[in-house]
């Protein structure tokens, strides 16, 4: 475990990834007009976008289109999302007016905001399903305090209050990792607006990594108030040449006390091997 990887601590506020939706909804109505309502229920209505590009905005028809292309920004209020190219898709409604649907970030993708930062190649938010994805190499969220990386995807699921890092998973706080093929982060809203992070679901080769000890099991879940992580299906948890072997374990993170426990009722008996020597501290 590096321990110059930054620490994860409870969100207070909605990821990056979920204020660019308010961005690039932004742009799309700088280059559509009649799409100016999309803005609406963001929480800054009168917050205006700007949209800047080497190579010029345009308009192509025959798509339905819009494309700022070269070095493109768009920027509202303290919220940046910078790409290559970005792209915002539209089509026909029935009354004849026209709504944007897609809109996606191409290239050297940066979102951004004095807290927060998301990377990728490639952004893609989807208006219907309201939600947005990261995809390409250097997946990766952080805050003053934060690490999430991915290897295939990052994703919000704006509706849902869902966040999920697909693919070699990692979320990092402190000299704490916990590692998984999938992570799936559930935030809660706060009584005075905005969100925090609530639960993490790890699914797959879970790994929980802190100085002391290194435990693992098939799935865990992580609760971020408690600062607690359930292993379940073949746990083992190490310490130094130490190992306990079982199907169920609470894993504290803040005492650093792990508890390995049975299945349950005529489940199988936990296990240790206990090799002399000094235990580490």
């Amino acid at each position: 475990m590096s321990r110059a990887d930054q620490p994860l601590r409870p969100r207070r506020r909605l990821p990056a990834v979920l204020i660019a939706c308010a961005v690039l909804a932004g742009f799309a109505a700088a280059v559509a007009p009649a799409r100016a309502q999309l803005l609406q229920g963001t929480g800054d209505d009168q917050v205006p976008v700007t949209v800047e590009a080497d190579q010029g905005i345009e308009w192509i028809r025959d798509s339905s289109t819009y494309v700022a292309r070269g070095n493109a920004k768009a920027t509202r209020g303290d919220t940046r999302v910078s790409a290559d190219t970005l792209t915002a898709r539209y089509r026909e409604k029935p009354d004849g007016t026209t709504e944007i649907f897609r809109l996606e970030a191409d290239g050297h993708v940066v979102i951004a905001t004095p807290r927060e930062r998301a990377t990728g190649d490639r952004a893609v938010y989807d208006l219907d399903k309201a939600n947005v994805v990261l995809t390409g190499r250097d997946l990766r969220f952080q805050n003053a305090g934060d690490v999430i990386t991915a290897r295939d995807s990052l994703e919000y699921r704006q509706g849902q209050r869902v966040a999920i890092a697909r693919g070699d998973a990692t979320a990092i706080r402190e000299n704490q990792r916990i590692r998984a093929d999938t992570l799936v982060a559930r935030f809660e809203e706060r009584t005075k607006g905005g969100s925090t992070l609530a639960i993490v679901e790890a699914n797959g080769n879970v790994v929980i990594t802190t100085p002391q000890e290194v435990a693992r099991g098939r799935e865990g879940v992580y609760n971020a108030d408690k600062g607690t992580a359930t292993l379940t299906g073949d746990v083992r948890i190490t310490r130094g040449k130490n190992q306990l072997n079982g199907e169920r374990a609470v894993v504290n993170l803040k005492t650093g006390i792990s508890r390995l426990l049975p299945a349950g009722a005529g489940g199988e008996r936990v296990k240790g091997l206990f090799t002399p020597g000094k235990v580490p501290q």
